[in-house]
This record gives C-alpha cells, structure tokens and sequence, in this order.
C-alpha cells in the first residue's frame, strides 16, 4: 500500500512538471480569464465576462490558426490579390459582389441582440494577439512574404462561407448542358429530381448561353487556396430506449474538406450565460455544433435550393443598361479599391441587377449572368445562428434558435437532459410560384422572381418520433405528404442514411462504442447490390473474370484498405459507366447505373469494363494479385496552403468511398472530403463524450497538436471530450491566464 502510494506520489510530481503555465498581460480584457488546454489540444476558456469570454477565443485561436483564418478572412472579404497578385482579381471581386450591400443595422440586429458585441469581441481578441507578436510572425508569414492584417467585426460576416455550401447554381448550369446535348428527354434519364416534377425549358431561354465560362470565377471563388503557385455528412440522434444507460446518445460527422490545417476548431466556452463544447470555422466565434449543460445538436446539409442563375440582356448600344420587364434599367455600380501585389492599388467595378450581383458577361452575345442567392439578405453569414443553439436550454429554445439559421441550410438533430429528442430543418427557403428553379431563367420579363421565404415554422421537424431515432445523411428528409417545395435536386443518394438506418434498427441497445463503429462503418450497399446484379452474369467457367466474380460474391462488400475485392469493385465501377452509358456516362450517377444493370442484360458492358479495370490495376500494382489492396489507390495527402513538402502530412491509407457511413469521397480514388471532425456525445453523462479532429487542433507546424491526432483518426481512434471542471482538470496539460 505504502509503495503504491509513492508511486502515485512520484507520478503526481512527474505531471505537475510536464504542465506549463503562463500568466500573459492582454490590453483589452475586463477582467482575468483562465485557459486550460487539454492534452489533445482543446482550449477551455473560463471567463467572468461574455466580452471577455469572446475576447479570449478570439485571441486563443489567433494563437493557434493564425496563418489559417488570416487566408480566411482575405478569401472571405475578397484581400486575396493584395498577397497573391493579380491571379486572384477575379476572386476578390465576386467575393466582394456576393457581399452584403444592405443596412447593417438590420444585418447585425438580425443575429440577436448581443451578437454584434460577441463579434467584435472576438475580433478585438484576434487582433490583440497579433499585436502582442510586436511583428514576430509565425513561420508561414515569413515563407509567404506578407503579414497578417487586423480584423473588423464585419470580416466575420463576409459571405464566401455561405456560398460555399449552396450548390444549387452549379446544378443549374450542368442540366441546361444536359439538354442541351441530349435533348430533353434523354437527359432527363440522368437528372434526378425528388420529388418528381415536370421540367420545362423557361421560353426565351436560349440553352447554348450556358456554358461552362460562367461559373469559372464562381467555382475558383469556393473552391481552395494554394499559394504554392460532396460535400455531405451524417448525423443520428436515438433516445434512451435504445441506449445502454438509457438515456440519449447524438453522433454527428459533418463531411467538409479534409485539409490542413483543420476546417474546425474545438473550443470549450464557460462565462455568464455560456457553458458549451464543440466545434465551428476557426474565423467564427462561438461554436456551430457541440452541446450545453442541457442540450446537444449536430446537422448535415439539406438540400434547400437557395440560389438562382439569371440570363440578362445587354443593350447593345448601352454596356450599363439590360431590359427589365419592357425597359432599359441602369446596372447598379460599385466601385472598390483593391491592392494588388506587384501593381498597387487598383479600382474595379462591381454590377448588380435587381436580381442581385453579375458573375459573368458574355460581351459578345450582350449577355450578363447574374446570381440571386439567400446571402444578399441580412442575416445570412454561414453558421453564426450557433451563437442561439448553444445558448438552448430545451426543445422551446432550441426551434425558437433555429429561426436564426438561414445560411447553409441544415438538418438540425437534438437531444436534451430531459430525454427528449427531435429534428429542424433551418435554412432561408426562397418562395417560387410556377416554376421549380433547376434551370437558368431569363431575368428580362420579370417572371421569374421570388415571392419571399418561407417562415421558419413550415419546415419539417420531428419531435421524439415514435421509431425512437433521428437519422440524416443529406439525403431527401421530405416527410411523407409535406408539399413545401424545398428543392428537387440538391438530395444525397440514399446509400449512406439506408446503412445508418440498418444499423440503427439491429435492436441492439447502443453505447457510445457502438457509435465509433457506426461512425466508422465501411459496408457498401451499392457494393451489395453490385453483387446481385453478377449473380446473373456467367462468364465462361475458369476464365479470369470467372475468377473475379466469385471473388466479389464472396466479399463482405466491406470497403477495407487491406481488401482486394474492395480495390477491384470499386476500379471497376469507374469504369462501367462508360461501358453502359456512352456519351451520357459523364452524367450517371450510381443509382441510375445500378438500376440500368437491374433491369436490363449488359453483359458486354460488364466484360468490357472488368477488362479495363484489371489492366488499370495490373498498370499501378503488377500482376500479383496478392499485393492489391483498397488502400494503396485510396489515400489522402493533407497539403499545406503553402505548398511546403515539410508541412504536408501523409499520405495515409483510407477505407470506405463517398457513399459509405464512413464517407472518403474524392476524384481519382483520392480522399478529398469527408469528416474531418466527429462528435458522439451521451446526454446521460458528458463527460463520456468523445471525439476526433483531423490532423490536429493546431495549425502551427512547430506544434505538437499540429498533427497529434492524424493517426487515431486514421485508424477509426477518438478521444474525450471533458466538460466537467473536474474532467477539464483531470486532462489538462497547460494552463493560461489572460490578464487585463
């Protein structure tokens, strides 16, 4: 007893030297805040004041992401020529088009009454670390020749976030492309609308203007930064009677781009009014999933159609005029200054439509395409209604937050102390009376036009449903009978909410392990279906492809990264399209392609496609077949904004595919997306709650937390998430103080 006492002695002695702790004198703050940073890398932020609170996770991120909401902000505000040059010209000036041009009063008061004050809280935080550096910069400065710039609450409100996770205007281009190269009837074969709905070419259209030159600006606007020269998710929600404390347990793994650093950043907030744990963008304050004293939330996309594509006509004899309804209107201007590197500043001109800002001009047809999108309205900077969910004490205050959630739009699962839990869709939802919004319409006649936004109350929700769960994996959440059109294209194939609602319904009572595994799960239903259809094909008994579809009938369809049938199926339904769709394939989706196989004989098509996928393979891993294996094509490589060889990290094998609960989406079998961040929290207890973020909560490289996490990630690991002083304490490895 007395030796075990020593060594618990000698190990308490040996933890209070490995702790670190810093007293840092912080102009701004009101009074002392205290951070205690866990050994995974999470801050938690204990403060007397809710400025203060604010203050210090804006100057706490700063510390750890500073180089990341730096390029942040320049994207999202459109600064990125000031450092790029003028590559990025283009860039900056949707950015600033698709900013909000409206009374900022209304903007601020339509995210709460102390949201301005949290914002600009949090950028003052921002900014006094920057200032204490005393031009110290982090070594990603010094690489990239520039400095960090100082924030204004504003910078938080631009809208590039927003237009990032509203895909509607790209879908708009490809279905007029599909009309216009296979004719109507044909292309709808491949278009896939739920609920059906008649699609009609708007009169007056003219169907060879769109082109791909159109969203060219618009996809480099949203698309990722490098300066060295589908998106989805799942959530799930069960109450208690299907747990093994019987109480609820909410999982939520929003997919995103998988990059580096990070996209989210964890944070404990406890200050007067505040005691929550989660996630958000590091450039936001607050947190946009996570959970409270009482409540835990998550989302994943929903496909609300939130934006338009407008045809304007140009008078040819006026540039700054096109016709509406029966007139020539003037194009509203606004000129801006922009910085460019190697050139100075220079002036540009931002247009606008009544239906909002120009993306595109086709001078030479006396063409302008316009964007009418939720984000010109007030309220509408992507994810900022979290300050109102992670403030919700019950079910009440929870729909009544989501009201507040406008941009993206979202499938909100709850779950409450009480027992309770329940679903809200929340998104700005655009009214169109005649006419469905999946093609571009042409803006002249005025027919087109928006007839407001639905109320916040007419979008489904469900509260503790009688199946006892909540499952949503972006796909169609419409509840049978609801006739609100929300959008008929932006749906998920059903592959990966149809696993998690197996799983869900097995009848076993659930902990959070069970979670990690679902979480994790790499079943592949269209790999199970891929199955039935070669039940029907009997190549010649003893040839090669005899061979390989006893192999694949004889798989788990589990998409493992040491599996080889894993390596072939998926080699070769990139190939199948091809073989069965000709000229259409690159518009099949897999649904419609399992179907056409269902239904239909394609034995060619299989023989030819099998025979392309296994030379491909032989090409990249020799004629062994023993040495192939799902995760020597499947792998992800986290580069750095910088392009420096020393930061990147990986690359690491991966499971699954984009339509597994474990999604690994990518083009050319490389993971690109996917869930970067994973949440399980259990309402019965919080401090049993676990998690994981990818490659680590820092995004300095000289960091341990830099890339701490990447290998439990990896292999399907997670960790606590402490909530608890106690817990907090029991887990901290460094201990801050922030004093005024």
């Amino acid at each position: 007893m007395v030796f075990r006492m020593k060594q618990a002695l000698a190990l308490l002695c040996t933890l209070a030297g490995l702790l670190s702790a810093e007293n840092i004198r912080t102009p701004g703050l009101q009074k002392q805040v205290e951070i205690l940073r866990d050994r995974w890398g999470v801050p938690h932020i204990y403060a007397s004041t809710v400025h203060d609170l604010f203050f210090a996770q804006g100057y706490i991120t700063a510390k750890d992401r500073l180089f990341q909401i730096d390029l942040w902000r320049r994207i999202g505000t459109g600064k990125l020529a000031e450092v790029l040059g003028p590559s990025a010209i283009e860039r900056d000036k949707l950015a600033r088009s698709v900013a909000f041009h409206g009374d900022w009063n209304a903007e601020w008061s339509a995210y709460g009454p102390d949201a301005r004050l949290i914002v600009t809280a949090f950028t003052d935080g921002i900014n006094a670390y920057i200032r204490a550096l005393s031009g110290k910069l982090p070594a990603e400065f010094a690489i990239a020749g520039y400095a960090p710039g100082l924030w204004a609450p504003e910078d938080c409100l631009s809208r590039v976030a927003g237009l990032t996770m509203t895909g509607n205007l790209s879908r708009e281009v490809a279905h007029a492309q599909d009309i216009q190269r296979l004719g109507l009837e044909r292309a709808l074969k491949f278009i896939r609308l739920e609920p059906a709905v008649p699609l009609e070419v708007p009169p007056g259209l003219d169907l060879s203007a769109i082109t791909t030159d159109i969203l060219a600006t618009y996809r480099q606007t949203v698309g990722p930064v490098r300066l060295s020269t589908e998106q989805g998710s799942n959530n799930w929600v069960v109450d208690g009677t299907m747990t093994a404390t019987g109480h609820p347990i909410l999982a939520n793994d929003p997919h995103r781009p998988v990059q580096l650093p990070s996209l989210r950043k964890t944070v404990h907030l406890v200050g007067p009014g505040w005691n929550a744990i989660g996630s958000g963008e590091p450039g936001l304050p607050g947190i946009a999933l996570g959970h409270n004293e009482s409540v835990a939330f998550g989302f994943t996309i929903v496909g609300i159609d939130q934006q338009d594509l407008y045809v304007e006509t140009v008078n040819p004899d006026r540039s700054d005029e096109y016709r509406y309804r029966g007139a020539w209107k003037k194009f509203e201007t606004d000129q801006q200054k922009l910085a460019v590197k190697g050139r100075g500043v220079e002036t540009v001109t931002l247009r606008y439509t009544v239906h909002g800002p120009v993306i595109h001009e086709d001078t030479a047809h006396h063409r302008a395409f316009v964007l009418r999108w939720v984000g010109s309205e007030p309220g509408t900077a992507g994810y900022l209604a979290g300050i109102h969910l992670a403030r919700a004490k019950d079910w009440k205050d929870f729909r009544a937050a989501m009201s507040y959630y406008r941009v993206p739009s979202e499938n909100l699962v709850y779950a409450d102390t009480a027992g309770n839990i329940g679903w809200q869709v929340g998104g700005l939802t655009p009214i169109r009376e005649g006419w469905s919004g999946l093609l571009p319409v042409p803006g002249e006649d005025g027919r087109y036009e928006w007839k407001g936004y639905r109320k916040s109350d007419e979008l489904p929700f469900e509260f503790n449903p009688p199946r006892h769960y909540v499952a949503t994996s972006n796909n169609n959440i419409l509840p049978p009978g609801y006739t609100i059109p929300l959008g008929y294209d932006g749906w998920a194939l059903p592959f990966r909410v149809g696993r998690v609602r197996q799983m869900l319904d097995a009848g076993k009572k659930l902990g959070i392990d069970d979670m990690e595994r679902m979480q994790q799960d790499v079943t592949s239903l269209p790999a199970r279906r891929f199955q039935q259809v070669l039940k029907n094909w009997h190549p010649a008994p003893g040839s090669q492809a005899a061979q390989i579809v006893e192999e694949i009938l004889n798989w788990d369809a589990a998409l493992r990264t040491d599996s080889r049938p894993a390596l072939i199926y998926e080699v070769w339904m990139s190939k199948l399209p091809a073989a069965v769709f000709a000229e259409s394939a690159s518009r099949s989706d897999l649904e419609s392609l399992l179907h056409t196989l269902e239904t239909e004989p394609h034995e060619a098509a299989l023989q030819k496609s099998l025979d392309a996928a296994l030379q491909d393979i032989e090409r990249q891993f020799g004629a062994d077949r023993s040495a192939w294996q799902w995760g020597k094509l499947h792998q992800i490589t986290f580069a750095h904004p910088l392009g420096k060889r020393e930061y990147q990290l990986g690359p690491v094998p991966r499971p699954g595919d984009g339509n597994t609960v474990n999604a690994t989406s990518g083009a050319n079998f490389r993971q690109t997306s996917g869930a970067s961040w994973r949440e399980i929290l259990d309402v019965g207890d919080w401090d049993r709650s676990v998690m994981t973020n990818v490659p680590g909560e820092s995004g300095d490289p000289a960091s341990k937390h830099y890339s701490d996490l990447l290998q439990d990630w990896a292999a399907g690991r997670y960790h606590p998430l402490p909530f608890t002083r106690k817990a907090v304490e029991a887990a901290m490895e460094e201990r801050t103080v922030l004093l005024p």
